[in-house]
């Protein structure tokens, strides 16, 4: 199965847009069509994120969510520390891609994030579907 860490913005943006192409990946990240990676800082940064009040998400949505997304995910426990990113926040999501061997990282800001990292492709949401159509093609 593709390991894939999903950056918070894809996240934030497939629940505030449930027919867009983040909820595409948020729904082959819970159908476990993919397999999520997480940490306990992408956990906590997606908990502190979507409980955020100005994205208005029913409180009920947001506990189902992170549920979901944690019944779902590989848990990794980052190895390493890196400093790559434009933005450091972002650093985390290089760790856990490394540690879980990822092969994708996908993102809507890939502007903060190299092209790839050791093994891991740092891809647009976009494209990220398109790898996933093609493989089950």
């Amino acid at each position: 199965m593709t390991r894939v860490v999903l950056d918070t913005n894809v996240l934030v943006s497939a629940l505030l847009q449930p027919a867009g192409l983040p909820a595409t990946v948020l729904m082959f990240a819970l159908s476990r069509r993919i397999q999520p990676c997480v940490s306990a800082a992408i956990l906590a940064e997606y908990e502190e994120v979507i409980r955020r009040p100005h994205f208005k998400r029913d409180l009920e949505v947001i506990e189902a969510t992170l549920d979901a997304i944690r019944k779902a995910s590989h848990y990794v426990v980052p190895t390493m520390s890196v400093e790559v990113c434009s933005d450091s926040d972002d650093n985390m999501f290089l760790e856990c891609a490394e540690t879980a061997e990822a092969e994708y990282l996908v993102t809507g800001n890939q502007r903060h994030f190299p092209d790839r990292w050791k093994k891991t492709r740092i891809i647009s949401v976009r494209e990220f579907v398109e790898v996933v159509i093609r493989q089950e093609n």
